[in-house]
């Protein structure tokens, strides 16, 4: 018999908004270009991609806050203590979860650096290795 998939529950810092997201984690990854960083006020932000049909908003604040970032990606963010959440790419079947929005981060290491030019010069990263093959 088959394991149930994984689930794994998030939230912002003030516990408003909070999620559920089922499924193996996909493209967990760094992301350092320009609006992640105007947005979230660091080098990088660690995404981590789950099945877009997989996410049950759970928390009593509802739905984030949606926000066209880029024209063809909207952003969630809390309205009460503006912590990301999630990203959604138009005809994307994926969301992308902040990694650290996730309640446990356990078995999650970025295996890629997106937009890595952009980064600063001062902070040095090392990626987790790729899986090996099935």
């Amino acid at each position: 018999m088959d394991a149930p998939p994984p689930v794994r529950t998030g939230h912002c810092q003030c516990g408003r908004i909070s999620y559920q997201v089922t499924g193996v984690p996909d493209d967990p990854h760094l992301c350092s270009c320009v609006h992640e960083t105007r947005i979230s006020g660091g080098p990088a932000v660690l995404w981590v991609g789950f099945p877009l049909d997989s996410l049950i908003w759970t928390g009593p604040g509802g739905e984030p806050k949606w926000y066209a970032t880029y024209p063809t990606l909207r952003r969630g963010f809390c309205p009460d203590c503006g912590s990301q959440l999630v990203s959604i790419a138009d005809d994307s079947d994926m969301v992308m979860v902040t990694g650290f929005s996730l309640a446990d981060q356990n078995g999650i290491e970025p295996l890629g650096h997106s937009f890595r030019e952009h980064a600063v010069p001062w902070m040095h990263i090392t990626l987790a290795p790729a899986p090996a093959p099935d």
